[in-house]
């Protein structure tokens, strides 16, 4: 760009009545953005020497076509160069803030294993925050001696506050996870965890603070998944020929973190899963996703269509990890980028002959 703009100089200096101090200054400051400071001084000086010469061939390089233009020359560089210095230390400071971000979300949450004996898991998570890189969805998969089992969530809020509730939700599953044996006194600890967490918060968190939670357990054959809904979207279930339906529980139960608000009993569910099925677990930023006319986002029906057309294209079942990117692009595409919550995504393969 900064030679681009030298050339026009030149090539207006000579063809028409424009001044080619005017056009050379801008050279300086185009550089900016993309070069360094001394990259930047150099294109300044290119600059100066360029208007120089074309004065000194139309024989006026004095004093006011020729040495006060080239003084306000230098200063244009001058001021680039404290731009371009002063830029590229706030780029130094947002690059680590991010990396600080990237590492507390992997500290956070945790990239799922791919496999689990049989079970071929991918998750994805968007945060409404694109510079947070983090907000207050979460989710988890943890092999335990009662089975795989797995969690996805949505905290109250979103962004960086939420932060420190996703922690204790998947802190307080981690360990529950392996103490546990049946799956509704899983949710019944993940309940008291919330409660001493908002106690010790006080405020709007001690009334407030709540999590919309999908518990689910594969048995030890993988044969059957059992659920225990809190609140949450009803999680996907895609058969080995690619039809969808979506589980939903047989009686509604609140959030988790509600206890002072009296005491639930979640109904257990159990669904087959065949071998070639997989289930897909979301929140509410791609349910409650809309188009321009408002109408909500249908994971049900696309994931029938996303799965349809990739086994077309491509002859093969699409993976755990394509189908999710497949449908948070859908989702995008949908809105038409007006996304505004965070959005995690958990698919669960039962892989056949495993």
């Amino acid at each position: 760009m900064p030679g681009v703009v030298i050339v026009v100089a030149v090539l207006a200096d000579l063809y028409t009545p424009v001044a080619s101090a005017s056009l050379l200054a801008v050279a300086p400051v185009a550089a900016v953005t993309t070069l360094g400071p001394w990259a930047v001084t150099a294109v300044g000086l290119v600059a100066m020497a360029v208007h120089a010469v074309l004065a000194d061939v139309e024989g006026t390089f004095g004093w006011q076509r020729g040495l006060a233009n080239q003084i306000a020359l230098a200063a244009v560089t001058a001021l680039a160069v404290t731009l371009n210095r002063a830029l590229r230390a706030q780029h130094t400071t947002t690059r680590h803030a991010r990396h600080t971000a990237a590492v507390a979300q992997k500290a956070v949450l945790p990239t799922p294993p791919e496999h689990l004996g049989a079970l071929h898991i991918a998750a994805r998570y968007t945060p409404a925050d694109q510079e947070a890189l983090i907000g207050g969805d979460l989710y988890v998969v943890q092999r335990t001696p009662y089975g795989v089992r797995a969690m996805i969530g949505d905290v109250r809020g979103k962004g960086l506050d939420a932060v420190s509730a996703v922690s204790v939700d998947i802190g307080a599953f981690r360990f529950a996870a392996d103490q546990t044996a049946e799956l509704s006194a899983l949710a019944q600890a993940l309940d008291e965890a919330l409660l001493r967490e908002g106690l010790r918060r006080h405020g709007e968190e001690e009334s407030e603070g709540f999590t919309t939670a999908l518990l689910a357990e594969f048995s030890p054959d993988l044969g059957e998944v059992r659920i225990v809904n809190r609140g949450h979207p009803a999680p996907v279930l895609l058969n080995e020929d690619g039809r969808a339906r979506a589980l939903v529980p047989s009686r509604e139960a609140p959030p988790l973190g509600m206890m002072s608000l009296g005491r639930w009993d979640a109904p257990v569910d159990v669904f087959a899963f065949p071998p070639g099925s997989t289930l897909v677990l979301l929140t509410d930023g791609c349910t409650e996703a809309r188009n321009r006319e408002g109408v909500f986002y249908d994971p049900g029906s696309r994931l029938e269509y996303l799965w349809s057309r990739q086994r077309g294209s491509t002859g093969g079942v699409p993976t755990p990890g394509t189908l999710l990117d497949l449908l948070l692009h859908d989702v995008t595409r949908y809105t038409r980028g007006r996304v505004h919550d965070d959005q995690a995504l958990l698919a669960l393969h039962h892989r056949p002959g495993r």
